[in-house]
């Protein structure tokens, strides 16, 4: 995802207030993680991971997403 304003159901960052992107670089990855006040600043987060890494923080943000869709949608609709 080296654009993070598109695909489906996604708005521009500023309509979010964060920005997530990733690019190839070198053996691994890079993830810029923007957001707009810590604390009274914008900071953004580098990350610099090796593809393993990369692997391993997909599966976990893939986890909480599930975990805070399970939270806030506890039961299956009813047909």
């Amino acid at each position: 995802m080296s654009d993070p304003d598109q695909g489906p159901g996604r708005g521009p960052a500023s309509e979010r207030g964060w920005s997530l992107s990733a690019a190839p670089a070198g053996d691994g990855v890079r993830l810029e993680l923007g957001l707009p006040d810590v604390g009274g600043k914008p900071i953004t987060a580098i990350l610099a991971l090796s593809r393993s890494e990369a692997r391993a923080f997909a599966r976990t943000l893939l986890a909480a997403a599930g975990d805070a869709a399970e939270r806030s949608f506890p039961q299956a609709p009813k047909r």
